[in-house]
């Protein structure tokens, strides 16, 4: 019977009280359970941290990492960056032939193609801070007043702005080379959906999103 370990993760004291993040993950992983798991399945044991995704010494996960080499279980995670936001760390495990891990929101995707996005997704947070860190820089030689309140919205606003950027960017390398193929924009949201790479928000690809990817890297 294929067994799982699941493990979860949330970054401040706040979210692990609140429950926010928790909830969105655990609705991922079941959905992955339910929709793309190899039938019957067993859960073992289940492990939540409150912690960064830059601290590798968590004590949960250290303890569902030695419940899978252990057992020959798989870890399951709802996203690549809850089980840590260093590629180093997830490539010293995925080199780790007693662990199996298994990402709910790319459920077909292997260990080559899980390196990759995680080499990505660490290339794309460098971005986003290096280009907030611009961005605040143009606003503060424009004369904008920078402090408080109005400062941490300004930052959050061009964080996200930034983010939207990097993701579009990261996706557009995958739709260019279809869209030259003259596959259309509701061919491409099918196999985006296919290759398990979600949305911004999680979420399922439409033509319309996919539209909207290209408008926003022209």
């Amino acid at each position: 019977m294929l067994r799982y370990v699941i493990y979860t993760r949330v970054s401040t004291e706040d979210q692990g009280k609140s429950g926010l993040g928790l909830e969105a993950q655990e609705r991922d992983i079941g959905i992955f359970l339910d929709r793309f798991s190899a039938v019957p399945y067993e859960i073992i044991g289940r492990f939540q941290d409150v912690d960064s995704g830059a601290n590798n010494g968590r004590p949960e996960l250290n303890k569902a990492l030695a419940l899978v080499r252990k057992t020959g279980a798989e870890l399951l995670i709802a996203k690549l960056d809850r089980l840590s936001r260093k590629v180093s760390f997830i490539a010293t495990l995925m080199d780790d032939p007693k662990v199996k891990l298994r990402v709910a929101q790319m459920p077909q995707a292997d260990k080559f193609q899980l390196h990759i996005y995680a080499a990505l997704a660490e290339q794309e947070r460098t971005f986003i801070s290096e280009r907030t860190k611009a961005a605040l820089r143009v606003a503060k030689e424009r004369g904008v007043k920078l402090g408080g309140m109005r400062d941490a919205t300004m930052k959050r606003n061009v964080a996200i702005q930034a983010k939207a950027d990097a993701e579009a960017a990261k996706v557009m390398k995958l739709i260019a080379p279809m869209r030259e193929a003259g596959a259309s924009l509701s061919q491409i949201a099918r196999t985006l959906d296919e290759m398990g790479i979600a949305t911004s928000r999680g979420g399922k690809w439409t033509a319309m999103q996919v539209s909207r990817v290209a408008r926003r890297t022209v």
